[in-house]
């Protein structure tokens, strides 16, 4: 067992961590430095395949924005589950945002005349969206602060390392964690005045999915297993479209951007229907296109159905959009006759550790960021863009904080802490067996099988429960084999105890509402009706 320690640290490389990283920094009152943990390496996360943009609310730059405006769609698309305080505080400080992303030597792109160029997606009234090389902001805004990291002499970072448990003290609060470098079989048991949370998403939990290897929700089971409250675990976002690439588990988004540049959706029999299914059609919300589209593929008997980019015109689409013109020719798909064939699949996760405004947990020390955070933003269903936002957003209020209250690792472990330490101590890896791995990858695909088939788009109570059953198999089946302890065995560890949560939660809504929909349930606006229906009877 190896021991270190730092003022701050980060468990996660995406835009949120390297933004909070970035500007930790800049202070001097981190003497004891800054840690940064990556279960791969840098570039490995979601963050870098975010296409799209990010919001950016600036009035004074885009005449047509507000505010008002930017809360009034978010509430909108959120169905109003959301926290009215928190997308003002986000809002308010996009514009901040922005700045420091460019003072960090990110690109926006420019229209002719050298000013911001705004973009439109879907659900927004307005064009918002600021993008970096057309389809390639999440990868540009990154790697300008992966160089600026770099450069820095306070930070250190830990590549191929997953944090395994945090060391909570007697009095609730987080003194640091242990780590495990998968590649070297190593434990460290590291001291912290501050832990921040900042692992993405859940896509791994799902068969199809747009998120990398790495998002198998290990943040969100590291918080939950030590009291951390976790909220809206029933949220979880499916893309409309993602690149539908036959018997291929990560698919390649195929950003909202295409549709607010004009592309529309059409079936494989050659009919427009979004139009159909909201009057907003293509830029409707995100839930509701992704049903729209699921509807129409039964429909059809089709696994796919397809984006009409005739309107934008083939050469200039390649132009706008590279990454998307690469993804389809790396996947061998034809779009010379302007179609894209697309199907929807998990993409972002609107739940997650609960926070208030000042990236709190309910740990006292332990901090959460970026998509893993639940902190009231996104409500039911995310609006394009807000995510990238949230991030920075949220980061950087957190770099001010941590920055003001800054107190060292303890000298002498409690007795809580040492009972952690000791449990890993004492753990030979030298002896373990290495138990049957194929077994493992198998149950690890059971659990996938059962969140897609049965807490995916459309949910019903039966559905719900066939999935809890089938993974509390699964669970079962990880307590009383013989495995080795390594990366994939703790990351279905982390699976199967958020896919739970999950589960939990959709069953306790017992009504449709945004990205969770219950076949078996009213709507929200049927069950309010039917409320008001009781009490005028009494």
């Amino acid at each position: 067992m190896k021991y270190s320690k730092y003022n701050v640290v980060i468990i996660g490389s995406g835009i949120s961590g390297l933004f909070l990283a970035n500007k930790l920094s800049q202070s001097s009152d981190f003497e004891d430095g800054i840690l940064v943990i990556t279960k791969e390496q840098l570039f490995s996360g979601s963050s870098a395949l975010a296409q799209g943009g990010i919001v950016s609310v600036i009035p004074e730059l885009n005449s047509k924005d507000s505010i008002e405006l930017h809360i009034k769609d978010t509430l909108k698309a959120g169905c109003g589950l959301n926290n009215i305080n928190t997308i003002k505080f986000v809002s308010t400080n996009s514009a901040l945002v922005v700045d420091d992303l460019i003072g960090f030597g990110v690109e926006f792109d420019r229209n002719e005349t050298g000013k911001l160029n705004f973009t439109m997606e879907g659900a927004h009234s307005c064009p918002r969206i600021l993008h970096s090389e057309g389809d390639s902001t999440g990868r540009i805004i990154e790697q300008a602060l992966v160089e600026n990291i770099q450069k820095a002499k306070n930070v250190e970072i830990y590549d191929n390392t997953m944090a395994l448990e945090l060391l909570i003290d007697t009095d609730n609060s987080c003194k640091g964690l242990i780590s495990y470098n998968w590649q070297n079989n190593e434990y460290e048991a590291i001291y912290s005045s501050n832990v921040v949370i900042a692992t993405g998403g859940i896509g791994q939990l799902y068969l199809e999915t747009t998120n990398p290897a790495v998002s198998t929700a290990d943040g969100i089971a590291l918080a939950y297993k030590t009291g951390a409250k976790v909220a809206d675990m029933e949220f979880v976002q499916f893309h409309p479209t993602a690149l539908y690439c036959k018997n291929k588990a990560t698919m390649p988004l195929v950003s909202e951007s295409v549709r607010g540049e004009g592309a529309k959706l059409v079936d494989t029999k050659g009919s427009y229907f979004a139009f159909d299914y909201d009057k907003k059609g293509d830029l409707a919300p995100r839930d509701v296109v992704a049903r729209a589209i699921v509807s129409q593929m039964e429909k059809t008997d089709s696994d796919y159905v397809n984006l009409d980019i005739s309107s934008i015109g083939l050469e200039k689409f390649k132009k706008r959009f590279p990454t998307i013109t690469y993804l389809c020719e790396e996947n061998n798909i034809d779009i010379s006759d302007c179609l894209i064939p697309v199907r929807p699949c998990e993409h972002y996760f609107m739940g997650g550790i609960k926070v208030d405004i000042n990236s709190k947990t309910t740990i006292k020390n332990l901090y959460a960021i970026g998509e893993c955070a639940s902190t009231g933003l996104h409500g039911a269903n995310r609006l394009a863009s807000n995510s990238l936002l949230e991030c920075a957003v949220f980061a950087g209020e957190l770099a001010s904080i941590l920055s003001k209250d800054t107190v060292l690792p303890p000298k002498k472990n409690s007795f809580k802490i040492k009972e952690i330490i000791e449990k890993f101590e004492n753990l030979d890896v030298d002896i373990l067996s290495d138990g049957n791995e194929e077994l493992l990858e198998e149950k690890f695909n059971e659990l996938k099988v059962a969140m897609s088939h049965n807490v995916g788009i459309i949910r019903t109570q039966k559905s719900l429960k066939e999935a809890l059953f089938k993974i509390e198999k699964i669970e079962k089946t990880i307590l009383e084999g013989n495995f080795k302890e390594n990366r994939r065995k703790y990351e279905l560890q982390n699976a199967i105890i958020v896919s739970k949560l999950i589960i939990d939660a959709a069953l306790k809504r017992e009504f449709s509402i945004g990205a969770h929909y219950r076949q078996d349930c009213v709507s929200q606006e049927e069950r309010k009706e039917i409320l008001n229906d009781e009490i005028l009877l009494k």
